[in-house]
């Protein structure tokens, strides 16, 4: 499961070349669909990424999944209830430290990425809509093809995501229980502190600078 939360998210990297440069927005089938197989090409070819350079997967969520994500509204959802509570210093926080966690958490699974590929149902909305679901489904060698639903809304800035449903199971919501856990038992700072904790321990196994370096405790 890990492995394919980590294709979600680097499958939607928008800034790369054909893409980007588009000069009407895409349809959001037409623009996942189009930015997979990119991305695709990019993990089959790439030599540090085939060869486990973690800073080399961690240098291209950087650049190119984060323009195309909201992880705002990922936070939102993740933290549930609790962010209502949240001054607006802690929710910047909390924001860096998910978006943090859930790039290093699944480096290391993207590097092992090799004969996958991505078949594309057809997807069901008008054009009026502003919140779609997209499905796609990942085909792997001798197992059963996994379903992956991207959520998106459109806004001022063009489609973005802001869940994903792998197999059935909500990547932000998957998180809801061990934040609403963490906020229990230390508050608000008590589930910021266990992020940073959490991404710091994260960029000493895999070689990386600290997270939230200008962050309090």
């Amino acid at each position: 499961m890990n492995k394919l939360i980590t294709l979600v998210c680097f499958l939607f990297a928008g800034l790369l070349p054909g893409v980007a440069a588009a000069a009407e927005p895409k349809a959001p089938d037409v623009l996942i669909r189009d930015v997979t197989n990119e991305v695709l090409e990019i993990v089959r070819t790439d030599v540090a990424l085939r060869s486990g350079d973690i800073r080399r997967v961690v240098e291209l969520a950087e650049a190119l999944v984060l323009p195309h994500f909201d992880f705002r509204r990922m936070t939102m959802l993740a933290v549930g209830r609790d962010w209502r509570d949240a001054s607006p210093e802690q929710q910047a926080r909390l924001i860096e430290g998910f978006r943090t966690l859930l790039v290093r958490t699944y480096a290391n699974a993207f590097t092992q990425y090799r004969d996958e590929r991505v078949v594309f149902p057809p997807s069901r909305f008008a054009a009026a809509d502003t919140r779609v679901q997209i499905r796609t489904e990942v085909v792997r060698p001798g197992a059963q093809p996994i379903g992956i639903d991207y959520m998106l809304e459109k806004g001022e800035q063009g489609w973005k995501v802001f869940d994903v449903v792998v197999a059935g199971v909500s990547l932000v919501t998957n998180y809801r229980s061990s934040f609403s856990q963490e906020v229990r038992s230390g508050g608000i700072d008590g589930l910021i502190r266990a992020l940073e904790s959490r991404n710091n321990a994260l960029a000493t196994e895999q070689g990386l600078a600290p997270a939230g370096a200008g962050a309090a405790s």
